[in-house]
């Protein structure tokens, strides 16, 4: 029997970000920053090199946002506008982290209009269709909404996260004990709670336990709603009747796009191994 493909999607935008307040501030002989750019390659560098030596993947690509602007903006213009301007010095090392990814011999994927964890649920779902195993490397609560397995071409098809910062894995149960609900439904809990980074409004008052316990007890976040005005009069019956609409706009603005066009595909993931040190 053929080997089984896995294939890694690395979440780069969380790296460069991590790279960039882990170390401080570093500059190349012409003054330009690029503390950010070695922060990057050197972790990229060790996640191959353990991965090489570890179960490694057969493909492995590096996802990027392409900009701030995605079409959740389209939908709702105040996505993400409490974020701050990327800090002034982290700019110019954009175009040179994706130079050095290349440098890598490893695809730098990114989309106009849309998000890195949009391109992240279509080519894991692509892979997972094809009977591959996928490992999403990063720790993003969204993206915990593909976790899991199907049966593929070749048996069970497994989607899981690495968490390189715990050096965790994060399979079913770890979802489940995070948000008290499977993979499936982590969208619904997400857009009750909302989330304040994002500015994914949520349902004010609503925490995570509340999402959580709601969610697990209705099956979804319409029944949850739909239940609403059967429930005792209270402070939560009042808040899920009057921010219905904020619930719902919530789940569009947290549910991941699972059929992007595909920029390049997926058989150009290949890898051929780490290259020995010169």
């Amino acid at each position: 029997m053929a080997q089984q493909q896995h294939l890694y999607l690395v979440d780069g935008s969380s790296y460069i970000f991590r790279a960039y307040h882990r170390l401080p501030p570093l500059t190349n002989p012409e003054g330009t920053p690029v503390g950010a750019v070695y922060g990057y390659t050197t972790m990229l560098w060790k996640l191959a090199e353990d991965l090489d030596k570890a179960e490694g993947p057969t493909h492995l690509a590096v996802i990027l946002d392409k900009d701030s602007q995605s079409f959740r903006n389209d939908i709702y213009d105040g996505y993400k506008a409490n974020r701050p301007q990327p800090p002034e010095d982290l700019v110019p090392q954009f175009p040179l982290i994706r130079d050095a990814t290349r440098a890598f011999s490893l695809p730098c994927i990114e989309m106009q209009g849309y998000e890195a964890d949009d391109l992240i649920a279509t080519y894991a779902r692509a892979a997972q269709a094809r009977g591959w195993n996928v490992t999403i490397v990063s720790s993003d609560k969204d993206l915990m909404q593909l976790v899991g397995e199907q049966n593929g071409p070749n048996g069970l098809a497994r989607i899981d996260m690495l968490d390189t910062m715990k050096n965790q894995r994060i399979f079913l149960d770890e979802v489940e004990e995070k948000f008290g609900v499977g993979p499936e439904l982590v969208g619904d809990v997400l857009a009750l709670m909302g989330d304040s980074v994002d500015n994914v409004p949520g349902i004010y008052g609503i925490g995570p336990k509340t999402a959580s316990k709601l969610i697990a007890e209705h099956g979804s976040l319409t029944a949850a709603l739909d239940a609403a005005h059967e429930m005792k009069s209270s402070k939560l019956r009042d808040r899920l009747i009057e921010g219905r609409k904020d619930a719902e706009l919530s789940k569009i603005l947290v549910t991941l796009k699972e059929d992007c066009e595909l920029p390049e595909p997926l058989d150009d993931f290949k890898l051929d191994g780490v290259p020995p040190e010169p």
